[in-house]
Order: C-alpha cells, then sequence, then structure tokens
C-alpha cells in the first residue's frame, strides 16, 4: 500500500528510537522507584529512556516536537506533527519484574498518529505501522481478529482509575468489568495500553477497552489497530482522536456489542 502521508521516511528513525530504549531497559534493572502521584509511579528506567529518546530525535528530526510522559512537552510546537513517547508503558510491572510492559513511540499529525513503533523488550517482539501501508509484527503483516460475538471474544480492560474522581470512574469499569464477565469468552488486564492495542492489531485479543486516553499510551497503538483493520472509537462511537475521553479498540465485527456494553456500564454505574 502507498504512504498517503509521506512521514514513512521517517520509519527507520522510529525504529531506531525504540531500539535505543529496548537497549537500555535490558541492560538494567530498576534501581529507584519513585512516587509520582496517587498509587503512579515512576522508575529511573522510565527517565533514562525518555532522555535517550528525546536526545536521539531532536539530532536526527529537529524540525518535529515532542512528548514525552516523565517530562512534557519540548521542541517545535503549534501545528506541527510531533513525536509522543511513553518510555515504559507498564511501569509498575516492570517494577515488579513483570515482563509485560513497551516503548511506545508514534508521530501526531493533526489529531491522530501517522506512524508508530511499539517495542516490546522481554518478550522480544516489536510492531510498526505507518498511515496507509499496513501494521507490522516484525516484518509481518498483521490483521485485527474476525470474532463477531461477545460469547467468542477475549477482551482486554485498561486499568482501574487512581487520584481525584476515581471512585466514581471506576464504578463504571466494574460495571463494565460485571456486564463483559457474564458475555465475553475472557476478561484481561494486562496492564498496558500499549500492549493492549497492539495484540489487538495482531489479533490476539479482540477488543481492548480503557477508559482514558493519554497520548503516550495510545497513539501509536491506535494507528497499529487501524492499519491492521480494526476500529478505535471513543466511547460514544465516535473515531478516536488526542482529545477522546476514551480508548475503545474492537475488531470490526464486535463494534455494536462493545459500544452497547459501554452503555449499558454507564446506565448501571
Amino acid at each position: 500500500m502507498s504512504d498517503t502521508t509521506g512521514y514513512g521516511r521517517l520509519l527507520p528513525v522510529a525504529r531506531e528510537a525504540v531500539a535505543r530504549a529496548r537497549r537500555i531497559i535490558l541492560s538494567r534493572v530498576p534501581d529507584s522507584v519513585a512516587a509520582k502521584g496517587d498509587r503512579d509511579m515512576v522508575t529511573d528506567i522510565d527517565l533514562a529512556v525518555e532522555e535517550a529518546v528525546r536526545d536521539f530525535l531532536a539530532r536526527e528530526t529537529p524540525e518535529i516536537g515532542f512528548l514525552g510522559e516523565e517530562h512534557g512537552r519540548t521542541g517545535p510546537a503549534g501545528g506541527a506533527p510531533w513525536w509522543v513517547l511513553d518510555p515504559v508503558d507498564g511501569t509498575a510491572n516492570l517494577a515488579r519484574g513483570i515482563p509485560l510492559n513497551a516503548v511506545s513511540l508514534a508521530l501526531v499529525s493533526g489529531d491522530r498518529g501517522v506512524l508508530a513503533a511499539i517495542d516490546l523488550p522481554f518478550l522480544r517482539t516489536g510492531y510498526t505501522a505507518v498511515a496507509g501501508r499496513g501494521a507490522y509484527a516484525g516484518e509481518e503483516r498483521i490483521r485485527a481478529s474476525g470474532v463477531g460475538t461477545l460469547p467468542e471474544a477475549v477482551i482486554s480492560i485498561g486499568d482501574f482509575a487512581v487520584g481525584a474522581g476515581a471512585d466514581a470512574k471506576n464504578r463504571v469499569r466494574i460495571a463494565l468489568l460485571t456486564r463483559l464477565g457474564a458475555r465475553a469468552q475472557r476478561i484481561r488486564m494486562i496492564g498496558t495500553a500499549a500492549i493492549d492495542l497492539a495484540w489487538v492489531a495482531e489479533g490476539r485479543l479482540d477488543a481492548s477497552i480503557s477508559l482514558a486516553n493519554l497520548p503516550w499510551d495510545t497513539m501509536a497503538g491506535a494507528l497499529l489497530v487501524r492499519e491492521a483493520g480494526g476500529l478505535v472509537l471513543d466511547q460514544d462511537g465516535t473515531e478516536h482522536v488526542v482529545g477522546s475521553s476514551a480508548t475503545v479498540a474492537v475488531c470490526a465485527g464486535l463494534r455494536e456489542a462493545v459500544l452497547e456494553v459501554l452503555r449499558e456500564a454507564h446506565r448501571d454505574a
């Protein structure tokens, strides 16, 4: 397929950026874990990865801005494209020695990702996508699943909310778990949005529902899912963008069933 954006030329840069991140993550164990909010944490590895990737991208693409989870925005701003990075998506997993974590890097133009690179260091797997050119695990083209009913579906759920307003937000999550638990084949909580989305793109999961949307968590994975033939929506069924309130990734056959369960969960809460 053709590159509809022209950003495919930056794919080697993105691959090298996440490769540098992978080498840091695999070379050490967390030496320090610090709180950065209610039940939220950062490790020295998160900080080292973000610094290394930020510096690399500033050298390679000085004309492109950068947003990192840990240290915010640098470089050109305004309406220009920008990189967005989660240096370790799944920090709580990393801190406990659980190998389910990812480096998630996207190039965003307008309100959507146009290039994505996600690396799973401990699982030795990498995913990439460029808008209009499909989604890949390594060099292999991937596609979302063809599941069409909830009893066939394996669905991942995002983490519970923390911080201000968490109680009200989590009532919806509990209602969602109750509804899905009665209908879906299996429910999973993996603890990293990047893996959730990559695995929906790869067909390992049939849907992923996160009632949150932070660009470093979701922009890369959302592009993967779309390029793999899946859908990424806000919880009202509109297309997922940077400013959406939630991230609902589904194979095409589950769109209406998943949105209906979400509506029911909100009514229940």
